[in-house]
C-alpha cells in the first residue's frame, strides 16, 4: 500500500453527536503489533481500554505493566499474577496441523481496520479520544481511550478548563500511525457534553 496519510470518515448518530475516524495506515499485522506494544508496553499507565458498543462500555486499566505475547496471529495482553488478560487477532491465523483454521475464518477473526477516533457532541465540541479495532465482519475488537483534556489522568473527575498536554499521545500515535498532524492547540473551548 503506498498511503501514506489517513483515510478521514465521519459518523453521524441519532443523538445529533459525530465520530471522526483517521484510519492507521496499513493495518498489517507488523504494524498493529507495533502500535498495540506502544499502548501496552510503553503507555498502558495513560491509557482505558475495552469494548464500546450501542448500550454497553467497558472500561478497563492494568495497574502494573502487563506482559504482551504473540502467538499464531494473536496478540495476548496481561499479566502473569492476574487471571485476566485479552487476545486480538491481528496476524495470520492458521491454527495447528491437527485443527487447521480455515482461511475464511482467519479472514474474519482477524482485524482488518484500525482508526484512531475523535467524538464530538452535537454542539461539536470534541469530548474523547480513542483507538478502535474491528474484524473482518466489522465487529468491534477493541476500544483504546486516550487521555482526555476534559478528565483528570484518573478519569475519575471532570475538570473545570482543559489540559490540553492529555492529547499528546493521541496526537504522536495518530500522527505515526495514520499520517495526521497534531491538532493545533484551540485558544479558547467550551466543556462538550460528556457521558
Amino acid at each position: 500500500m503506498n498511503q501514506t496519510s489517513s483515510e478521514e470518515t465521519e459518523e453521524k448518530h441519532l443523538d445529533g453527536s459525530t465520530t471522526e475516524f483517521f484510519d492507521v495506515v496499513d493495518p498489517s499485522g507488523e504494524r498493529l503489533d507495533e502500535l498495540l506494544r506502544i499502548v501496552f508496553e510503553e503507555r498502558w499507565a495513560d491509557i482505558v481500554f475495552g469494548t464500546m458498543v450501542p448500550g454497553s462500555v467497558f472500561e478497563m486499566r492494568f495497574h502494573a505493566r502487563p506482559n504482551v505475547g504473540y502467538l499464531d496471529g494473536y496478540l495476548t495482553v496481561g499479566r502473569e499474577d492476574d487471571p485476566s488478560h485479552f487476545h486480538l487477532c491481528i496476524g495470520p491465523h492458521i491454527g495447528t496441523k491437527s485443527r487447521p483454521t480455515p482461511p475464511a475464518l482467519g479472514a474474519i477473526r482477524r482485524c482488518a481496520r484500525a482508526a484512531f477516533y475523535r467524538d464530538a457532541d452535537g454542539a461539536g465540541r470534541a469530548s474523547s479520544w480513542g483507538l478502535r479495532l474491528w474484524n473482518g465482519q466489522q465487529q468491534q475488537m477493541l476500544n483504546v481511550f486516550f487521555p482526555s483534556p476534559w478528565l483528570s489522568r484518573e478519569r475519575m473527575k471532570a475538570l473545570r478548563e482543559p489540559v490540553w498536554e492529555h492529547l499528546a499521545l493521541w496526537n504522536e500515535l495518530r500522527a505515526r500511525f495514520a499520517g495526521v498532524p497534531a491538532d493545533p492547540v484551540p485558544a479558547a473551548a467550551n466543556r462538550p457534553a460528556i457521558h
